[in-house]
């Protein structure tokens, strides 16, 4: 990896694949790569079963990110981000990178749509029949993904954001331990999922600080403003260095 490099590591939300985050590539600025984890149930791993539980998908992406940057998942040029679903894989991510023998802890995790992680929505999707839970989803996310209003793509589908959904609402922190590296935590200004006041939870999740951001859109508002978030997260990388 080269010296002046930040490496950000992007954790999916549900029912998400590694190939959502390959245009953020061309967006990002300079000295950001952006390395996607690929988790069981969706794109080249589709036929594997994916994970209902944090804890295996978490070691799924420590692994992934020890092979990626050669010399295992630590060092101050790597940024963890994940959203909604993916923001809690990130925070368990980053707790395990912290009790590796990684030479350095992370610069910073970048949570986004998300309340802190000891936080869990009472409305639950989990369970629904398919039609029952696809519209419960879309309501959460103020957002519906066009390839679930084709039958046959949401048969094929369905079985990994049902997982995804389970894993995410069965959720329970594995260590009330804060976290040593700053957080920045993100929303769509007009969200109605997470609020400004869940957001600013995750600031009982560390001791290195929390920063604060909204950005114009909803809940998945990074489906249309991607750039803007890549932006933020350039800037809290630099000012992580500054700490």
């Amino acid at each position: 990896m080269a010296e002046e490099e930040t490496v950000l590591v992007c954790l999916p939300f549900a029912g998400a694949g590694p190939s959502f985050f390959a245009p953020w590539q061309e967006l990002a600025p300079e000295g950001l790569r952006v390395l996607p984890v690929s988790l069981p149930g969706r794109e080249k791993r589709f036929p594997e079963p994916a994970y209902t539980s944090a804890g295996p998908a978490v070691e799924d992406a420590y692994a992934q990110v020890a092979t990626a940057l050669g010399e295992g998942p630590g060092g101050g040029r790597l940024v963890l981000f994940g959203h909604s679903m993916g923001a809690v894989l990130a925070y368990e991510l980053a707790h395990r990178i912290e009790r590796s023998a990684a030479r350095s802890r992370p610069a910073a995790l970048v949570v986004s749509g998300a309340p802190g992680p000891w936080t869990q929505r009472t409305d639950r999707a989990a369970g629904l029949p398919d039609e029952e839970f696809a519209a419960r989803v879309r309501a959460f996310a103020g957002y519906g993904h066009p390839a679930l209003e084709d039958p046959q793509m949401r048969e094929l589908l369905l079985p990994v954001l049902r997982a995804d959904v389970l894993l995410h609402e069965t959720y329970v922190p594995s260590t009330d331990r804060r976290l040593a590296m700053p957080v920045l935590s993100v929303r769509g200004r007009d969200d109605t999922l997470v609020g400004a006041a869940q957001a600013a939870e995750w600031e009982r999740a560390t001791t290195g600080g929390l920063s604060v951001a909204e950005l114009a859109g909803g809940h998945m508002y990074l489906t249309e403003r991607p750039g803007a978030l890549l932006g933020l997260v350039a800037a809290e990388t630099r000012a992580a260095r500054g700490r």
